[in-house]
């Protein structure tokens, strides 16, 4: 689709959400503008009832976004070049904009419901202007806690969670935070703020698997009490075991999967397997990149099919 510009004679832009615009304009109002955030254009005539009908329910949808989209609406007896030049045959016709290129749209009179619905596709993930984009956010804040400040990505998950309190990514990361100052209960109210619907979330799954270890940490005795065992008696299975969840519990990934991995290469069976067990709950606790994962699923595999 070839769409000429025919003039350069436009007045400034407004900084309004809906605005009028010509042929003359069309380029600037719609095509460029569409680079910085979505753009609806609206074609209508003075004649046409089903148009009187869908643009006050556009107004009224595009102003909900917040200048996440913007509305620009041409009669098209007055200006017929433009939707000649895009096949359009009958009205109302909207047609969405997005990096300058048309990327959706319909024909007719839509209801509100529908008009909103279609709004809310076209600018899911875009951040209004002046509102914190959530996936910096929280690309920050996982950064953050990768570095060992909970506190500090605590913080950032809350603000995330200020702009979508439902926010999957952000209640799991500031469940996590809990978890990793020991605040075991709090994490577990966080986490209940998740709907059923998405408890197999990867993210919201770790978050639990890291409770479920933490509460199995705490009724342990002290780590030093339980080294002696294991040194007294290499062959103290249960001992070895819950040395492994304790140092886990103080983030010594790599010594509580050195301790599982003895279990298993000693007596693979012991209780019910369960040591391999326990190191794949730390796997999927620790996270799929981590790389305490990575490692240990590769010492892993090569004691269990060796």
């Amino acid at each position: 689709m070839t769409i000429i510009d025919q003039g350069n004679g436009a007045a400034p832009q407004a900084p309004d959400l809906i605005k009028d615009t010509t042929t003359q304009t069309f380029v600037k109002d719609v095509i460029e503008e569409s680079k910085r955030q979505p753009v609806l254009i609206d074609f209508w005539a003075e004649w046409c009832g089903p148009c009187r009908q869908l643009t006050p329910l556009l107004e009224k949808a595009v102003r909900a976004a917040k200048g996440k989209v913007k509305l620009v609406k041409m009669n098209i007896d007055q200006h017929p070049a433009i939707p000649g030049q895009m096949g359009i045959q009958s009205i109302p016709a909207v047609i969405a904009f997005v990096n300058g290129q048309p990327a959706d749209g319909f024909m007719g009179a839509l209801p509100e419901s529908q008009v909103s619905a279609f709004i809310d596709r076209l600018t899911q993930g875009v951040a209004a202007p002046g509102e914190a984009n959530i996936a910096e956010i929280l690309k920050e804040a996982d950064a953050v806690l990768a570095e060992g400040d909970a506190a500090t990505a605590a913080q950032i998950y809350a603000e995330a969670l200020a702009v979508d309190a439902t926010n999957i990514a952000a209640l799991a990361g500031l469940a996590k935070c809990y978890v990793s100052t020991g605040a075991v209960e709090q994490a577990k109210k966080t986490l209940a703020m998740v709907p059923e619907s998405k408890r197999n979330d990867a993210a919201v799954k770790a978050v639990q698997a890291a409770i479920d270890l933490a509460e199995q940490a705490e009724s342990l005795g002290p780590i030093a009490e339980l080294e002696q065992k294991v040194a007294a008696n290499p062959l103290d299975h249960q001992a070895r075991f819950d040395l492994a969840t304790a140092l886990n519990a103080q983030g010594k990934r790599q010594a509580a999967t050195d301790h599982l991995l003895e279990i298993i290469r000693r007596d693979r069976k012991w209780n019910d397997d369960g040591a391999r067990r326990q190191l794949v709950q730390f796997f999927e606790a620790w996270g799929g990149t981590d790389e305490a994962t990575v490692e240990g699923r590769k010492r892993l595999s090569t004691i269990l099919f060796s």
